[in-house]
């Protein structure tokens, strides 16, 4: 083909700009038209276009004979719509179709118009009246509505068993739905759907119907007018007996749509379908389970039985090896028993290599010492050595022999002594310390020194007493031992301990040495003056007022540092919940009332009060 011809052929197309992928919002009556049958199975647009063209055709019936025999009275029980010629239309009839039959009434039964043909009129007896009732309830949107919820022609029956098996599932629910639809408060009503309907459709169907919202109510029916009562309280008893039968017929109406539903739930063949696939689907999963599990169970099988041989195969090769070992042992035995033989012959051919009779005896021992100690190569080289040295190598063997065994015997004896040097300063070390009155107190000291909280409290105060204390041998103490004696003092009586027996010998030499300086610090003179006659005043004897300074009490009395220690173990041992506390915590330190010490304590708090804010204000 030539350049000319392909040029001729081919055509090209210029494209203006790339194309783009854009967002579309779907609109126009097509696609409504299209939603429409998707979701209720019918063209709503061409339903209502051709409602409206049967609305230009409609044709009002005029039954005079029906509306002679209306009784004016009883308006309330007359078919209104058969009265305005819509017997026909009924619900389907617009507001328009309503006012254009009640102006042909109006035009032809009114009673001036019959009046002016020479028809008798009786004005408190004409079928007018019911005339204009039945536009007035047609033409009144909330009465039609109260009206059309208690249709005479509503058919509110339920499908039979001999229906739905003569006219099918689809056909005979199909119809009843149709009916109750009208009652909907909801626009769009789903509809049954056929046998094809996706799962989807069904289940939305029944939800819809489950749930339905029923705008029918029953205020037509009420037995007596709310108007007519006389006061406003029988306008509400009225009122009140109105709505009670209102909602009992309106819980009636709900349990007949109920029952409708479950009727056709029950019957429905798309739903026995649904229900077997679930169960088949539940079935399959049950059975893949099953699979699974007998899957899972025979490989753990496999694997057990694999495990099992490897076991064996190792067993075996274990029980090979330590056969092979046996035998390896056996021979090694056998060649040294054949070794020793030949060395015991070579020495007894040669009278173990010995001078006289006394030394014959030890080389026969030392013969023994050796086959003990030497192995088999070691013995075949040493008969080689022997064959060609003779005496000597027998003399030099047998001494290294003697040094080798008593360097043994040295070392097990150096072991040995080692060990229960060990196992002594073990069971030295083991052994519990028994504490002193002063470790005692060192430990009381360190518990207020690292209170609560520290951390690693008990390893820091062990680490004080160790540091603090006298030992005469190895023995330490260890956080075990400083927590256990703690909680010793802690749970046992004060009272009894060896501290307050050390505080009370203190505190006697301590009150003996005040004693003394107190006796020592009086003198002659000042009992002289003290003793002195009293001195006249205008000759009569005044006596001597009592100049001297008073004795400190004993509260003035400075605390020493065991009574402090004292007073602080006390207070811990005796609790804010103990009773009569202050009289258990004196009784613990010699020579202190209850009130000493609760003042002491007082003073103590004050202290710790000022030391904390004193180091506040230094931040």
């Amino acid at each position: 083909m030539s350049d000319g011809d392909s040029n001729s052929n081919c055509r090209v197309i210029a494209v203006p700009w790339p194309f783009k992928k854009r967002k579309v919002e779907c609109a126009g009556a097509a696609f409504l038209r299209y939603y429409s049958i998707k979701c209720h199975g019918e063209n709503a647009l061409f339903s209502t276009s051709s409602s409206k063209e049967k609305t230009e055709e409609v044709i009002f019936d005029d039954d005079v004979e029906y509306l002679r025999s209306l009784d004016p009275k009883d308006w309330k029980n007359q078919d209104h719509y058969a009265v305005l010629g819509m017997k026909n239309l009924r619900n389907s009839a617009t507001d328009e179709d309503i006012k254009r039959a009640y102006r042909q009434k109006v035009l032809k039964h009114h009673p001036d118009k019959r009046k002016g043909l020479g028809e008798e009129i009786r004005s408190d007896d004409d079928y007018f009246t019911c005339i204009t009732k039945a536009y007035e309830i047609l033409g009144t949107p909330v009465k039609r509505r109260s009206y059309d919820s208690v249709d005479p022609l509503v058919d509110d029956s339920l499908p039979s068993t001999t229906e739905i098996k003569k006219e099918g599932f689809y056909k005979a629910f199909g119809k009843y739905f149709e009916i109750n639809s009208r009652w909907s408060e909801k626009r769009h009503v789903p509809l049954l759907g056929n046998e094809n309907s996706l799962r989807e459709q069904v289940e939305k169907f029944y939800a819809f119907w489950y749930e339905f919202d029923s705008w029918r109510e029953f205020s037509y029916l009420d037995e007596e007018e709310k108007e007519r009562g006389a006061d406003r309280e029988e306008r509400r008893w009225i009122e009140k007996q109105n709505k009670a039968a209102r909602a009992k017929l309106k819980k009636e109406e709900m349990a007949r749509i109920r029952s409708l539903v479950d009727l056709a739930y029950a019957n429905d063949p798309r739903i026995l379908r649904f229900k077997q696939e679930d169960k088949d689907k539940k079935l399959a999963a049950k059975r893949a389970r099953q699979d699974a599990v007998q899957a899972k169970k025979a490989e753990e099988e496999r694997l057990i039985r694999e495990a099992q041989a490897a076991k064996q195969k190792a067993e075996e090769a274990e029980k090979a090896r330590i056969e092979a070992a046996r035998a390896e042992r056996e021979q090694m035995k056998k060649n040294l028993r054949k070794e020793r033989k030949a060395f015991r012959d070579l020495c007894k051919a040669n009278n173990y290599y010995s001078e006289t009779e006394d030394e014959s005896v030890a080389h026969m021992a030392a013969v023994e010492k050796i086959c003990e100690m030497l192995k088999v190569v070691e013995l075949q080289d040493f008969i080689k050595n022997l064959e060609s040295n003779g005496r000597n190598a027998f003399l030099k063997t047998v001494k290294d022999t003697e040094e080798k065994l008593e360097a043994e015997r040295r070392a097990l004896f150096e072991t040995k002594k080692v060990e229960e040097l060990k196992v002594k300063k073990d069971s030295a070390v083991r052994a519990p310390i028994e504490w002193s009155v002063e470790q005692t107190q060192l430990l009381i000291k360190a518990v207020n020194l690292f209170p609560a909280g520290t951390n690693q409290r008990w390893e820091v105060v062990a680490n004080f007493l160790n540091q603090h204390s006298t030992f005469t041998d190895d023995k330490r103490f260890v956080a075990k031992d400083v927590l256990n004696k703690a909680k010793d003092l802690q749970s046992s009586d004060f009272s009894k301990s060896s501290l307050k027996k050390a505080a009370n010998e203190e505190a006697f030499d301590t009150f003996e040495k005040e004693k003394k300086k107190v006796v020592n610090s009086v003198d002659d003179n000042s009992i002289s003056k003290s003793d002195g006659g009293a001195k006249l005043v205008n000759g009569t004897a005044k006596p001597k007022e009592d100049v001297s300074k008073p004795e400190p009490s004993k509260e003035e009395r400075q605390w020493t540092k065991t009574e402090q220690e004292l007073l602080e173990q006390a207070i811990k041992t005796f609790p804010v919940s103990t009773p009569e506390r202050w009289d258990k915590i004196a009784q613990c330190i010699p020579n202190r009332t209850k009130k000493d010490c609760m003042k002491r304590y007082k003073e103590l708090v004050e202290l710790v009060k000022a030391k904390k804010q004193a180091a506040n204000l230094a931040k």
